[in-house]
């Protein structure tokens, strides 16, 4: 890495080492036609990327200090259009179910949607309002494994319908991944996603809620606990959303 005042979004050595191999691998199936190998250092660009994910700069508002927002940018969008984002989430999700003494991918994940406000300037044709909830904007849904690591993630605008986001999802996470058995969904799933779950070969459990509980308490299913999403929170927090131990404990020691 070149001489510079380090920022906190920088990879540390241990990370650089774990995604390196993944960009080195990239750039050695993708020669440049001159033969050239590249002006600026693969690292540099995943610790400039890093930045702007943080802070939420626009590309042009990068620090001189990085690469030109350009090659920041192009990387981006090659990376991502060519899946080695989704190649590098998914290494760093097996690595850590795997050192939680977990198969690397799950066979249980659990499922909920929610609907949020569009950022503005955010383009209206891809953006709704959710009549029910009285929300313009998007609709995202989450599926996650018992440790709240992503498994898959579906946007849409927020006037979607329900059942059409859930449907989708399911079907991203049969794509995603042959291992997951069960999804666990709360009480608003209908019948025609339970449906669409045996259709893709995974069972679709609507874990029922207290009805005298308030707030987030994580619900009995089959015998064994787990975890609803009754509110949103962000994966890396969610098993830290209650103080009754594992958010969510599956019903096997290990596997899930």
């Amino acid at each position: 890495m070149s001489e510079r005042k380090p920022y906190e979004t920088d990879l540390s050595d241990e990370q650089w080492a774990l995604v390196e191999p993944v960009i080195t691998a990239w750039k050695a199936a993708h020669p440049s036609v001159s033969g050239h190998q590249g002006r600026y250092e693969m690292r540099e660009i995943v610790n400039a990327l890093l930045h702007q994910g943080r802070s939420g700069c626009q590309w042009d508002l990068l620090p001189h200090d990085f690469p030109p927002p350009g090659a920041v940018k192009y990387y981006f969008y090659t990376w991502r259009d060519g899946g080695i984002d989704q190649t590098i989430h998914d290494l760093l999700r097996w690595q850590v179910r795997e050192k939680m003494g977990r198969k690397a991918d799950p066979s249980l994940v659990v499922l909920d949607t929610q609907s949020v406000h569009a950022a503005v300037g955010v383009p209206a044709q891809s953006t709704g309002r959710d009549a029910a909830k009285k929300v313009p904007g998007r609709k995202r849904g989450l599926a996650v494994d018992v440790l709240g690591l992503v498994i898959a993630v579906v946007v849409a605008a927020a006037s979607a319908h329900e059942n059409a986001v859930r449907i989708a999802l399911l079907d991203k996470v049969a794509a995603d991944t042959d291992a997951v058995e069960t999804v666990l969904v709360d009480q608003g799933f209908k019948n025609a996603v339970v449906a669409h779950g045996q259709k893709v070969g995974i069972a679709v459990e609507v874990v029922e809620r207290n009805p005298a509980q308030t707030g987030f308490v994580t619900q009995a299913s089959g015998g064994s606990w787990s975890a609803l999403l009754g509110s949103w929170c962000c994966p890396a927090d969610w098993c830290a959303t209650t103080n009754t131990g594992p958010a969510v404990r599956s019903r096997e020691c290990t596997g899930r």
